[in-house]
């Protein structure tokens, strides 16, 4: 049986005229038309200067019509896994 949610409501961010949203621990990145997503799971939260920021990142690119995994990673930081990410998904989307 295949997950069905509610459709987004309200402005979505964009990034490299792509949608990025989050929900909850989860971030999407990427156009669901095209042949791979890139998802990022926040696994853990540090404190600094008194802000609760993420830590661990666990990094996915799946194929957007099978769900396959072509790519995964662990990094510490969104910045570092950001950048990491985009990197592998901006690659997989020239491929093709």
């Amino acid at each position: 049986m295949a997950e069905t949610r509610e459709q987004v409501k309200g402005n979505i961010l964009y990034y490299k005229n792509k949608p990025l949203v989050r929900e909850k621990d989860t971030i999407c990145y990427g156009d669901f038309t095209e042949r791979c997503v890139l998802i990022f799971e926040i696994m853990s939260y540090v404190e600094k200067e008194g802000v609760k920021v993420p830590g661990k990142i666990f990094i996915q690119i799946i194929e957007s019509e099978s769900g396959k995994i072509l790519k995964q990673a662990d990094k510490e930081g969104m910045f570092e896994a950001f950048n990491y990410g985009i990197f592998w998904y901006e690659k997989f989307l020239s491929e093709s």
